[in-house]
């Protein structure tokens, strides 16, 4: 797809948010399979299920614009589910540790999802798409929401994997 105008460019992240999110629908249960902490199981489940309506907003731009909902690779989001793969299959932490190390991957890419719909977001207004901006605007806040309760739950469990250290 060529480049021109902000349209364009629009229609280029919100296929790359698209793939993002279908790639973090993948990673979760993983990630949930991967934690001991109940808590962060289900702040996983529950983060898995929102993904799954954010896909349905996405869609719905997508039918505003009257194009298809096709996706383009999202480089950037690959490079952060690597990562937590990586911490998953070759790290040998023990839980607390481990869920500590998850919920860091987790909250890069609540960070990367926060900026990429905060940028659409911004797009949509500024091209008059005001009922996209508030589809896009609902995810935004859902994606802050998420990043606050992991936040909560990381104050938590890294103060757990510090007694686990000292225990040692």
């Amino acid at each position: 797809m060529s480049l021109k105008t902000l349209e364009d460019l629009f229609q280029q992240e919100l296929r790359d948010i698209l793939h993002a999110e279908k790639q973090i629908l993948k990673a979760l249960p993983k990630m949930a399979k991967a934690t001991e902490s109940e808590e962060l199981q289900a702040a996983f489940e529950e983060h898995r299920q929102q993904t799954e309506e954010q896909v349905e907003r996405i869609e719905q731009v997508f039918a505003m614009l009257e194009k298809s909902p096709r996706a383009k690779r999202c480089v950037g989001m690959e490079g952060l589910i690597e990562e937590g793969t990586e911490l998953m299959e070759e790290g040998e932490l023990e839980s607390p540790a481990m869920d500590a190390g998850l919920i860091a991957c987790a909250q890069k890419v609540e960070h990367y999802e926060i900026c990429a719909y905060g940028t659409l977001v911004a797009y949509a207004r500024q091209l008059g798409m005001d009922q996209a901006a508030d589809l896009l605007e609902q995810t935004l806040e859902e994606e802050k929401e998420t990043d606050q309760k992991l936040t909560s739950l990381a104050e938590q469990i890294n103060f757990e994997a510090v007694g686990q250290s000292e225990d040692e």
